[in-house]
């Protein structure tokens, strides 16, 4: 709800600066969040396994499917992220054949492919939190994340450096790669021991 809100709050604002930044913005988002089914689908999995592990008490286990998962993310998600980085207007003209939505949304998938990595991650981390009974962490790291880093961040690089949706996206960027590297964290913190079946 966080991520999806802080997005959706930021397609509102990408409004005001323009039609055609917002064109981009969507396109740029729609490519997204299709990579972002593979992370939901590894995370779904990891909260299974990470589950299951602890319902045997295996700390061993535990650790290993959660930070299995994590690693195949990160594997897509470096997949993913070339892919937006090499041939962002090839992937634009999928979907719209305007070409200046198109030239626009190249920056934008230029910054998606940077964060690509964050954002598998932190939707894995959160699946293996899930599994071991911690959803309180994953709550707070994204409203932190989103409200306290993404989206100030990108109203500052937006309106006030006059960055545009670029600056928006950069600054979701860094809300969602802070909000990667704090649930991957304690994931790792928290699968050091065992866990309590709840």
């Amino acid at each position: 709800f966080a991520e999806v809100g802080a997005f959706t709050l930021a397609t509102v604002l990408i409004g005001y600066i323009g039609s055609r930044a917002l064109a981009a913005h969507n396109v740029a988002l729609q490519l997204a969040s299709l990579t972002f089914q593979v992370a939901l689908a590894l995370g779904a999995a990891a909260s299974v396994r990470v589950g299951l592990a602890i319902g045997r008490a295996d700390v061993v286990a535990t650790r290993r499917a959660g930070m299995l998962a994590i690693g195949a993310g990160v594997a897509f998600s470096l997949v993913a992220a070339a892919a937006f980085f090499v041939v962002p207007a090839e992937l634009a003209g999928i979907l719209t054949d305007e070409a200046g939505v198109i030239a626009a949304a190249v920056p934008l998938l230029y910054v998606a492919s940077a964060f690509q990595l964050g954002d598998g991650v932190q939707a894995i981390a959160a699946g293996a939190l899930r599994g071991a009974g911690d959803t309180r962490t994953t709550m707070f790291a994204n409203l932190a994340g989103h409200y306290l880093v993404g989206l100030p961040l990108g109203l500052a690089l937006a309106f006030v450096f006059d960055l545009g949706a670029l600056g928006f996206w950069w600054g979701l960027s860094a809300g969602l790669t802070s909000v990667g590297v704090l649930l991957a964290w304690r994931f790792w913190k928290l699968s050091a021991r065992a866990i309590a079946r709840v």
